[in-house]
């Protein structure tokens, strides 16, 4: 209570001492974990600037020259970097006390030192710093009319999970690179360090894999989209599109630049209709086949990998092994989710491995379960040696889990909580608050076209519901150290086109920044969304955002 009544006190000091042409620290998003407001304020034009790249680093300098070079042709004033620290007014420096993403800030009327002890805490200080100056900014014409002061105080700032992920679902519908480049940008600015990128599924095989070039010259196709909620509909256009393996590495680089590590995922051994319409000789042998083709409706698809052929194992393991040394991080996410079994129910092959591995149902885990946990302990051995940890969405809890593997939990969070209990590291992405392919308000005839229809309305997920949500909600004191991170997830059945993409993500994807990286004691509403109205969505006109005004 102490910390929050001192927070307030600090704020509302803020509003009264600071310039009326600065921008406050409290309308920074994700808000900083402690601001002390000193009075005043600092001209940063023309400022001489000192950073040594033995000290800081050479990605860290360059990172900061981009900044100020930006900075300088924006407020039609250059910074101008100086060798010696006497010299300078802006100062970075490296302070090995602080955590990994963790910064400070110290702005005083002569000067701002910049404090940090990673590339990522530097770049969040600069992500700070540009919250707190014009909006012009973010843009790219000449402002030298404004006033381009910031004002004097003290951040201390870090986050408070260390995993904060947005997911893009890239098969359902195909974004190019421009557009996820531009996801990517927005993610930064709120201090998001991974992005999840979905890259198969039944609808569409999205990665080049060079050693199976059908899965892309194949798989990458439909022959047609549904049109609105009706599974009978197909607009029977030809749809589809794949990253090479080039333009993979540069989202890859693309990301690390602006602190993001890219985590991959193929989603095995369900949703893989495009890669069986590709291998047919990959799925169960059947009494009554059906021919594959990539799905052109939304779903689960009742068509799955025979994983009782070692040569589908061998099929996976060269997959994932290709796909993962084009990813530097240390996670690949392995899917693991809405894999209907009842194929392997009735496939001889796969019954056969069943008794081979000497696999036996126990009350509600089916022999049949036990098979897929095979396949994941094995896909997690072999990713091991590619220095990978696996995650997998919570159905990889069913039977044994191999130990050392990450659950993310998305059906509610009853699958985090037990994980959690149960020892395994846990990503939290309940559907309830973290589907933002789900609508923003229950009155859904005023919204895009999305998953919710009149009838199911309340599953609508709006900025406030985003923001009253706590990761950690539910979950035993003693285990709370395993909930990692916390992540949001845009699933695209019935998003086309980026200004719908662009809507569902913002400005939901503040809300989430600060579920992220703000203790709950220090969450505001009202703030967030005074800061949302009168400095983020000038911010986001100023960049070419789409985004949901409505209600500000």
């Amino acid at each position: 209570m102490k910390r929050i009544l001192s927070l307030v006190l600090t704020l509302s000091l803020l509003c009264l001492i600071q310039p009326a042409n600065a921008f406050s620290p409290d309308q920074i998003i994700p808000l900083p974990a402690e601001i002390t407001a000193t009075g005043g304020e600092f001209n940063i034009k023309g400022a001489k600037v000192y950073a040594d790249a033995g000290q800081i680093g050479k990605d860290t300098k360059q990172l900061v020259a981009g900044f100020v070079g930006h900075l300088g042709e924006i407020c039609g004033n250059a910074l101008e970097f100086t060798a010696k620290v006497s010299d300078a007014s802006i100062v970075f420096e490296t302070d090995r006390a602080l955590g990994d993403e963790a910064y400070c800030l110290v702005i005083e009327p002569a000067g701002m030192t910049v404090r940090a002890n990673s590339y990522n805490g530097f770049l969040y200080a600069i992500q700070s710093i540009r919250q707190m100056l014009p909006t012009s900014v973010y843009g790219k014409t000449q402002d030298s009319g404004a006033a381009w002061t910031l004002p004097c105080c003290t951040i201390k700032d870090s986050p408070r999970f260390v995993h904060r992920c947005f997911h893009l679902d890239c098969s359902r519908h195909f974004w190019s690179l421009d557009e996820v480049k531009k996801c990517i940008d927005i993610f930064a600015c709120y201090k998001l360090n991974r992005f999840h990128w979905h890259l198969t599924d039944d609808q569409g095989w999205r990665i080049e894999v060079r050693k199976y070039p059908r899965l892309t010259e194949v798989g990458a196709w439909r022959n047609g989209t549904m049109t609105g909620h009706d599974f009978k509909s197909n607009d029977g256009i030809r749809y589809g599109g794949y990253y090479t393996q080039d333009q993979v590495r540069e989202i890859v680089a693309y990301a690390a630049e602006r602190g993001i590590t890219v985590i991959p995922e193929i989603d095995l051994p369900g949703h893989m209709q495009a890669a069986l319409a590709a291998y047919p000789e990959l799925g169960c042998e059947l009494s009554q086949p059906q021919p594959y083709e990539v799905w052109t409706k939304w779903g689960i698809s009742p068509q799955v990998l025979c994983v009782g052929k070692e040569s589908t194992m061998k099929f996976l393991e060269d997959v994932v092994c290709e796909v993962a040394d084009l990813f530097p991080g240390e996670y690949f996410h392995i899917g693991g989710d809405e894999c209907p079994r009842t194929e392997w129910a009735a496939d001889a092959i796969c019954q056969a491995k069943i008794k081979e591995l000497g696999l036996v149902g126990k009350g509600k885990v089916t022999a049949e379960d036990r098979l897929q946990n095979y396949v994941t302990e094995r896909i997690q051995k072999v990713l091991a040696t590619k220095g990978k940890k696996i995650i997998g969405w919570d159905e990889i809890l069913e039977g044994e889990l191999a130990e050392g593997a990450t659950v993310m939990s998305w059906r509610g969070s009853k699958g985090g909580i037990k994980a959690a209990s149960m020892g395994y590291d846990v990503i939290m992405s309940p559907n309830t608050y973290c589907y933002f392919d789900y609508s923003q308000s229950k009155e859904v005839e005023t919204e895009p076209l999305g998953i919710i229809e009149e009838h199911n309305r309340d599953m609508a997920i709006d900025l406030e519901k985003v923001y009253g949500w706590d990761p950690c909600q539910g979950i035993a004191p003693e285990y709370q150290s395993h909930i990692i991170g916390a992540q949001a997830n845009l699933w695209t059945e019935y998003i086309a086109t980026t200004e719908h993409l662009e809507y569902m993500i913002l400005p939901r994807l503040m809300a989430l920044s600060e579920v992220q990286w703000c203790a709950p004691s220090t969450r505001d509403i009202v703030r967030l969304r005074k800061s949302i109205a009168e400095r983020q969505f000038p911010m986001l006109r100023l960049c070419g955002y789409n985004f949901r005004d409505k209600g500000f």
